[in-house]
C-alpha cells in the first residue's frame, strides 16, 4: 500500500489529521499520522495514528473498544492536512465524550463551558 505522492509531512514526518463523523460531519478529534499510519489506515480501514508523546502507533479503540472505521481520507489543497471521515463506535475522546471538542470558550473568554455528558468513564 502506498501513500499518494504530494502529501507534505512536517520535519518530524507527521501530517495533521482532522477526524470527522462521516454521517454528521461532527469534528471528533485531531491527531497525527506518519506515512506508515496513513498506509495502515488505508489498508485496514481502522484509524491508525502516530502518538507523539509515546512515539508509537496507536489504533483508535485498541484498548478502549471505541474504534474508528475509516470511510474516507481527504487531503486539503496544500496537501499538508488530512480529513479522516470515520464511523465512530463509542467515545472519540479519552475523557469519555463523543468528541474531543466538548468545551466552549464563554463570551468573556475567561472560562470554559462543558457541553454534553461523557458517554463513558475516562480511559
Amino acid at each position: 500500500m502506498q501513500v499518494p505522492a504530494g502529501l507534505k509531512f512536517d520535519t518530524n514526518g507527521l501530517i495533521a489529521a482532522v477526524v470527522q463523523d462521516h454521517e454528521t460531519n461532527e469534528v471528533l478529534m485531531v491527531a497525527y499520522m506518519n506515512r506508515e499510519a496513513v498506509e495502515r489506515s488505508i489498508a485496514t480501514l481502522r484509524a491508525t495514528y502516530w502518538s507523539r508523546s509515546r512515539q508509537k502507533f496507536w489504533i483508535k479503540g485498541e484498548t478502549s473498544g471505541h474504534v474508528q472505521h475509516v470511510k474516507g481520507i481527504y487531503v486539503d489543497c496544500d496537501q499538508d492536512c488530512l480529513l479522516v471521515k470515520v464511523e465512530q463506535i463509542g467515545a472519540a475522546c479519552h475523557e469519555g465524550y463523543r468528541s474531543c471538542f466538548f468545551r466552549e470558550i464563554v463570551a468573556d473568554g475567561e472560562a470554559l463551558q462543558v457541553h454534553g455528558e461523557p458517554l463513558t468513564a475516562s480511559y
